[in-house]
């Protein structure tokens, strides 16, 4: 490992324990410390985040005139910005100021992130560096989430106040590493005529299309599970914190198994089988119903283990072909894009999941459905995109 891979993973490791200190709490901070009721809490957060999402073009367009690195730093001050004004806030004005601030760092951050990433890992294929960077940022923000649960037991009211002024903490000594320790040169790309033009290459605006597919299932099980198994299940209120963990320690330390696992396979195909995992986690988890109640808990911890597995195979393979498959000169502005797949599977799902309050199967029939669309994207992209990308075999990066 490298000194600039080394102070990567420390930087984003330290990030992501902040943001598992507050992110989750964004919400209930608002309503229990600031004193707001929850509607209004909802609305100004929402609408807060929503403005955020007019970052990732300008954010792409810097990135490749200045290079992802110094976005990367700018986005951890604007993310430390936020989470300070969450601090200081007494009024939904200043909550809603901080919702501005952190969602336009967070939009930064990931819209410059997986460049950055490239960056440092230097020529060839990036779907290890993708996968180690999402074990140490699963792990930590994993770790975050413990943490402040013992903070809140043990400090009340004021426990939130302490997670918020060391979320803001984390994202200054992350910014703070990466500016003094993190040196990685910026090559500028000349442009050609068509570099650049996102919504002119339609392979690429496809892959976004079919990218929210197969993302609507993980921020499904985020916000959906909980809802599935405490409202329709009714099972005990302890499962759905078990199966989140599971997950995150599923996700924390396979990424590099599961690609020596199918390092035989191409990248695509890959990624065509981890989008089948997710079908059948869909298919198996709406299956619960049919299961003893006292049994249901272990089907359910054993099912995590599906969409682990589709996560660990597909996650950084689809962070890896985005990448590839991007034009050297206008990548920064290529990966912005891509992130609206993210965000969209965000808006996405918690629509879906509020289908619950008609029926038990519609959701996960939603879920299963957009997957195998997406399987058949994938596989109608595949003689498409670059073939380089297409199959993981970067050489260097004049290749890519």
């Amino acid at each position: 490992m490298t000194k600039n891979q080394a102070v990567l993973l420390v930087s984003l490791g330290i990030d992501n324990f902040g943001s598992g200190l507050f992110l989750p709490l964004a919400l209930v901070y608002a309503t229990r410390v600031v004193g707001l009721p929850v509607g209004v809490a909802g609305t100004i957060i929402a609408v807060g985040t929503a403005a955020g999402l007019l970052a990732p073009p300008v954010v792409g367009r810097l990135a490749d005139r200045f290079g992802p690195r110094a976005l990367v730093i700018t986005a951890q001050f604007l993310q430390a910005a936020g989470a300070a004004a969450y601090l200081a806030a007494d009024s939904g004005a200043l909550v809603f100021a901080a919702a501005v601030l952190l969602a336009a760092g967070q939009q930064t951050f990931y819209s410059s992130l997986f460049g950055l990433v490239a960056d440092v890992a230097g020529p060839g294929a990036k779907d290890r560096p993708f996968a180690v960077v999402g074990m140490v940022r699963s792990a930590c923000f994993g770790l975050g989430g413990l943490v402040v649960g013992g903070i809140l037991t043990g400090a009340g009211p004021a426990g939130y106040r302490i997670a918020v002024a060391s979320d803001a903490v984390s994202f200054i000594v992350a910014a703070v590493l990466l500016t003094l320790f993190l040196k990685v040169p910026h090559v500028h790309h000349e442009a050609g005529v068509a570099d650049g033009k996102v919504l002119r290459d339609r392979p690429y605006l496809a892959l976004i299309v079919v990218s929210v597919l197969f993302v609507v299932p993980v921020d499904f099980f985020l916000v959906g599970v909980p809802v599935y198994v405490l409202e329709v299940l009714r099972g005990p209120t302890w499962l759905p914190g078990a199966v989140l963990a599971l997950l995150s320690v599923v996700t924390s330390i396979g990424g590099t198994f599961a690609l020596r696992a199918t390092r035989r396979l191409t990248r695509m195909t890959a990624m065509v089988y981890g989008t089948g995992l997710y079908a059948a986690w869909a298919v198996l988890s709406v299956g619960a119903v049919l299961v003893p109640s006292n049994w249901q808990p272990v089907y359910l911890l054993a099912v995590t283990l599906v969409i682990g597995a589709a996560s660990l195979v597909l996650g950084p393979r689809a962070n890896a072909l985005a990448e590839a498959a991007a034009p050297r000169a206008a990548r920064g502005r290529y990966l912005a894009a891509y992130q609206y797949a993210s965000t969209a599977a965000g808006v996405l799902a918690p629509l879906v999941v509020a289908l619950f309050s008609t029926t038990s199967w519609l959701p996960w029939f939603i879920v299963a459905a957009g997957a195998v669309v997406a399987m058949v994207g994938l596989c109608f992209l595949r003689s498409r995109l670059p073939q380089h990308a297409v199959t993981g075999r970067e050489l260097d990066t004049a290749a890519a």
